[in-house]
């Protein structure tokens, strides 16, 4: 009998919930049956059935043709402005990723309805009682944390999973600026995108040197920026230092000003005649310009400075706040065992700071990893150099990704950069997580 109640709801939801003499639970199974076909009917597929339009999966029902968008990507491109029926493989793509989601959460539904029909089925023949209302208090009793979250997750799955879906789809397409929808129809070509960025040389050794130059950019940045905060955090906080709250609300203001005013304000500083060379000459210091922007080295090192200025006053403020919670009592028993300073900070304020801040210190990492406004404000990703594939010598992979993008209009090989940069975030995050004592503690 239990078999009979799964099978029943399998085909009409909610059929073995009524078997079961659960009448509300199969009323609202029920519902969400006849809401999806009510979809499906009402945008095309009843006109396709009734033989009003064409037979073709183009004019089925909205699940039915998301599906087919999504599998072949649309079948007639727009020829000219006389076409009246093309296909536009990007719209089709988007709806066939939203219409799969959504038909995967009826899917949920439905396994959740054949499950509940066999296993309430189950309690009555072992002679047990079953009940709608009972059911919905013990549901709410047990799962009152997912009830509470679904909504929200619903939202972020739409939101935000769904886009991200969609740039990892592009990356196994040919979408580029040869093949631009509706004027051609966008093709599924696998891993070609990420077969030509490993094998063509001007892709491969761009990929490289710049993959290359972002780690080095997200390790040093964010540990320039660290020790400059370590540094004034343990000045500050020394002892004999009057006025601590005024010395940390003059070195805070770097982290106060809007980032984009001083990223600007910087740029014209370090230009060719900009007021760094103009004070270095007219100290005698330098007899000509220094390519502070148009070298690589110099641009490398100025963007790097500009970080730790913009940086460190945040890491300063993180370390100042822990080592105020540090007991005086520690500090007195390396006085009393004959310590100094040095060994006070050794023993004492070092490896607390490091408990405390290492987790931030990874995520500096992997936020320096896609810092896309200090390079791109500051240097532009520049100096140009002929032997980068549309990118200069300090560019990251993300403002790489983003000359890809609007400038070149390359989005598969943007979007799979993308996924690239993704596996090698998560590799370093997770390596240095699992090796920080924070996270071992927990």
């Amino acid at each position: 009998m239990k078999i009979i109640a799964a099978l029943c709801s399998a085909f009409i939801w909610g059929s073995g919930q009524l078997i079961n003499k659960q009448i509300l639970k199969g009323l609202v199974f029920f519902l969400l049956q006849s809401v999806l076909v009510f979809v499906e009917l009402s945008t095309g597929t009843l006109n396709v059935l009734m033989g009003v339009i064409e037979p073709t999966f183009r004019n089925c029902g909205y699940f039915t043709k998301g599906l087919w968008g999504l599998i072949t990507l649309g079948e007639i491109p727009r020829l000219g402005s006389a076409t009246l029926v093309y296909d536009h493989s990007i719209l089709l793509m988007i709806g066939g990723i939203i219409s799969t989601m959504v038909l995967l959460l009826f899917i949920f539904v439905w396994i959740w309805n054949i499950r509940d029909a066999y296993k309430s089925r189950m309690v009555i023949e072992q002679g047990g009682k079953v009940s709608s209302v009972q059911y919905v208090k013990n549901l709410w009793e047990r799962s009152f944390e997912y009830i509470m979250i679904t909504p929200g997750t619903i939202l972020v799955l739409f939101i935000s999973v769904i886009p991200v879906l969609f740039s990892i789809a592009v990356a196994f397409t040919n979408y580029n600026r040869n093949a631009i929808p509706p004027r051609f129809i966008i093709e599924w070509v696998g891993f070609r995108t990420f077969s030509d960025i490993m094998n063509i040389p001007i892709w491969s050794s761009t990929f490289v040197r710049v993959l290359v130059w972002t780690v080095c950019w997200a390790f040093i940045s964010t540990l320039t920026a660290y020790g400059l905060g370590l540094l004034q955090a343990v000045l500050i906080n020394a002892k004999g230092i009057r006025f601590k709250a005024m010395w940390r609300g003059i070195l805070i203001l770097p982290w106060a000003v809007p980032t984009m005013v001083s990223l600007l304000i910087f740029r014209t500083m370090f230009h060719r005649e900009g007021a760094f060379n103009q004070l270095l000459m007219n100290s005698g210091i330098i007899s000509e310009a220094i390519p502070f922007l148009s070298n690589t080295f110099w641009a490398r090192t100025v963007v790097i400075l500009v970080n730790m200025w913009l940086s460190f006053p945040f890491y300063m403020a993180l370390i100042s706040g822990v080592m105020t919670s540090i007991s005086p009592e520690l500090y007195e028993a390396v006085e009393i065992d004959g310590g100094n300073s040095w060994h006070k900070f050794r023993y004492i304020s070092m490896p607390t700071i490091l408990t405390a801040t290492s987790p931030l210190i990874v995520m500096g990492i992997t936020g320096n990893f896609n810092s896309f406004s200090t390079i791109f404000f500051i240097t532009e990703g520049g100096p140009l150099n002929p032997a980068y594939q549309m990118a200069g010598t300090t560019d990251l992979l993300i403002t790489w990704i983003f000359k890809l993008t609007l400038d070149q209009r390359m989005y598969n090989y943007a979007s799979a950069i993308s996924i690239l940069i993704f596996i090698v975030i998560a590799a370093i995050t997770a390596i240095n997580l699992m090796r920080t004592r924070a996270f071992k503690e927990e």
